[in-house]
């Protein structure tokens, strides 16, 4: 399976990147079978996301989707940037292969800790470590990278291909 071409298109002119000075919202992320890490960082001013900004290491797919989510949440409130689910961006950019359908999820979810640290922070709550949230595959299981099988978290090997994830 190719990439669609929206994801190209993210991919060779990522929207959003960069570091945010002083943000409001910070939101770290990463996944420990590919290795991607993404971080999302916002900026609230009347309730809405009025600025946006991440940094991924990682995949084609990483980075796109990121930019991606970045630009669907920029001007919107934040209980509707809230509601951007990994399968509203699946329907924005089309199919990724099936290793690399985490990608969307890291960065719906990086921009959901990034809310969630704002409102943290905007109730005079200290802001928890900055340490990064691993997520799993899609709906909470794992996929190899290489071969698409469901592997058990635990495992350093693939039971399937053979290959360290």
């Amino acid at each position: 399976m190719h990439y669609s071409e929206k994801v190209m298109e993210h991919f060779r002119n990522p929207k959003n990147m960069g570091k945010m000075r002083n943000p409001d919202g910070i939101g770290v992320v990463g996944n420990p079978i590919c290795g991607d890490m993404t971080t999302m960082t916002i900026k609230v001013k009347n309730n809405r996301i009025e600025k946006i900004k991440f940094t991924t290491m990682g995949c084609g797919a990483a980075i796109a989707v990121s930019s991606i989510v970045t630009e669907m949440a920029k001007g919107k409130t934040l209980d509707d940037a809230m509601k951007i689910s990994y399968e509203s961006v699946i329907e924005v950019i089309g199919e990724l292969p099936t290793n690399e359908l985490h990608c969307s999820k890291l960065g719906t979810d990086a921009l959901q800790k990034a809310i969630m640290d704002y409102y943290a922070k905007k109730e005079g709550k200290k802001p928890k470590d900055k340490h990064v949230e691993y997520i799993g595959g899609r709906r909470g299981r794992c996929y190899c990278p290489y071969c698409s099988s469901e592997t058990s978290r635990a495992s350093p090997y693939c039971s399937k291909c053979g290959k360290p994830i």
